[in-house]
C-alpha cells in the first residue's frame, strides 16, 4: 500500500524503462534494467511483456502480474531524490494527523 503518494499513470517507454506520474505531480522515467536478471524479473524476457506494466488499484504497486510488482513508494523516493526520513520530516505534521 502506497503511503507517500499514489501513482496515477505508468507506461513502458523503453526496453526496461517506465515513465510514472504520481498524484502530487512528481514524475519521471525510471530505468529498471538492473532488475532484469533477478528472480521473478527474469519473466520480462520469457513470459510477460515489459509493456504490460500497470497500477494495482488496491495497493498502488507497479505490476506486471500477480508475482511481479514493484513498490511505488520506492519509485517515488527515487524520482524525488529524497530518503524516506527526509520525506517523513517534511510531512510530519500531516502524518501525525493520520496515525
Amino acid at each position: 500500500m502506497a503511503i507517500i503518494a499514489n501513482p496515477i499513470e505508468v507506461k513502458a517507454v523503453g526496453a526496461r524503462i517506465i515513465r510514472i506520474l504520481f498524484n502530487d505531480g512528481t514524475g519521471g522515467e525510471v530505468d529498471l534494467s538492473h532488475l532484469s536478471e533477478r528472480g521473478v524479473f527474469k519473466k520480462w524476457d520469457t513470459e510477460i511483456p515489459f509493456s504490460s506494466v500497470h497500477i494495482n488499484s488496491e495497493n498502488h504497486a507497479i505490476v506486471w502480474d500477480d508475482e511481479l510488482e514493484i513498490d511505488s513508494d520506492n519509485l517515488y523516493l527515487k524520482l524525488s531524490g529524497k530518503t524516506f526520513e527526509e520525506w517523513q520530516k517534511e510531512h510530519e505534521p500531516f502524518i501525525s494527523k493520520i496515525f
